[in-house]
């Protein structure tokens, strides 16, 4: 069983963690070929293709320019320990065991516009590039077409000696539609996560994107490898919705917690 992630937009690099022992990228080819074409935008080129605002589209273009296409960089950081956001967390990586990680590094996929898929150790550098980015290249006009069947082909080659060979989503469907579903052709099952406030159970982004990485984090350090076993997830107050979920969707709400002072 694989779990997928999406990444984060922010990534938070601890210039300890470069002299972590970290795992060589996956699709190193493929990632050096759209980097050579995210290399050559200009900063406006970045503002409009991502709607970055005038500082963020600097970055960003100070990042490309400083790309490493070989893949070697004294400041990469492993992936699962970079990305910052809600789902990260709720993944809360940093506080895992070294076995969690290990086990993590057969367990965990997380997409990205930039490397198709990695691992939680993998190596990466400061980017961002959206998967929905309509970044023309030589195979397409869009990162989608850029990747084709390439992400599905490398988690079926990744789900072989996996005894249940389902793909659990977390991931966002701007992610997930990176993942070719005929060339993959197996069962996925997707993780909703609702509040009940004033008796309406509702899809608020922020504790969506929370439970995602706490339902990654719980399937990690509770060696979760059964499809049917992620029902029994209850971390946060979160119980399963039998009345929501269906065959291939589990459902899990809570009552709203209430806002942080």
């Amino acid at each position: 069983m694989l779990t997928l992630l999406s990444p984060a937009k922010k990534m938070k690099f601890d210039p300890a963690e470069t002299q972590l022992e970290m795992t060589p990228l996956l699709l190193p080819k493929d990632t050096k070929e759209i980097a050579t074409v995210a290399k050559k935008q200009s900063v406006d080129d970045l503002k409009k293709l991502m709607h970055l605002s005038d500082n963020l589209a600097n970055l960003n273009a100070e990042r490309f320019k400083a790309f490493n296409l070989d893949g070697k960089s004294n400041s990469a950081t492993a992936a699962g320990l970079t990305f910052d956001g809600d789902v990260y967390w709720g993944l809360a990586a940093r506080t895992w065991s070294d076995d969690d990680l290990s086990y993590a590094q057969d367990h965990l996929r997380i997409l990205s516009g930039l490397y198709g898929l990695l691992r939680p150790m993998d190596a990466i550098q400061a980017y961002r590039l959206e998967m929905g980015t309509r970044l023309e290249n030589k195979r397409g006009k869009n990162l989608y077409q850029f990747w084709g069947t390439k992400i599905a082909d490398t988690l079926n080659e990744h789900l072989e000696g996996h005894k249940d060979q389902t793909i659990v989503n977390l991931a966002s469907n701007e992610y997930f539609k990176a993942v070719d579903q005929k060339a993959l052709g197996r069962d996925v099952v997707e993780a909703k996560f609702l509040n009940i406030k004033d008796g309406k159970a509702k899809n608020i982004q922020y504790y969506a994107k929370f439970g995602r990485g706490l339902m990654a984090r719980w399937i990690m350090q509770n060696r979760i490898d059964k499809a049917d076993d992620l029902r029994a997830f209850d971390l946060e107050d979160y119980k399963l919705d039998e009345g929501l979920s269906e065959d291939n969707t589990v459902v899990f709400t809570r009552k709203q917690p209430p806002p942080k002072k």
